[in-house]
């Protein structure tokens, strides 16, 4: 009888406690300063250096490049760039050794699929990553997108 009353005695003080779970899918998390999550890519300002590749220690990143199609113009134009996210182990070593910012970790970090096939994402998909994207590490900040469309009603 005594061990039921203290057992009812913990779960009455527990009950009154604030919680400290979240309401996850409805309610997302604020990530701190500093996390590292999915990277966002700028094609614009790629100069097709190779350092994100060499500096990776997974291998997850290949980069391929071109010569630049105008004559006066010296340089490479990016040609693909893709993150293989099933072994990517996101250490943030590809956005520090950018010179350009290129490359930037964002706070995003949903990769859940039901195929590891999904995983695999090329620069479109990393370009359209731009949400939540960590402005601690850059230079030159990313303007936010305004909302385009009809009149607001």
């Amino acid at each position: 009888m005594l061990g039921l009353i203290k057992g009812l005695n913990v779960t009455l003080k527990n009950m009154v406690k604030p919680k400290v779970t979240y309401n996850y899918p409805q309610e997302p998390l604020e990530m701190p300063d500093r996390f590292r999550g999915i990277q966002y890519f700028d094609p614009d300002k790629c100069i097709v250096c190779n350092q994100c590749v060499r500096v990776c220690p997974t291998d997850c990143i290949s980069l391929t490049g071109k010569k630049n199609p105008d004559p006066n113009q010296k340089g490479k134009v990016i040609e693909t760039y893709n993150i293989n996210f099933e072994i990517c182990i996101l250490c943030d070593l590809c956005t520090e050794v950018c010179p350009t910012e290129a490359v930037v970790m964002t706070n995003n970090f949903e990769l859940s699929t039901y195929s590891r096939d999904e995983l695999f994402k090329n620069s479109e998909w990393l370009f359209a990553n731009d949400e939540n994207i960590r402005s601690e590490n850059t230079l030159n900040p990313i303007p936010v997108k305004k909302p385009t469309g009809g009149t607001p009603s």
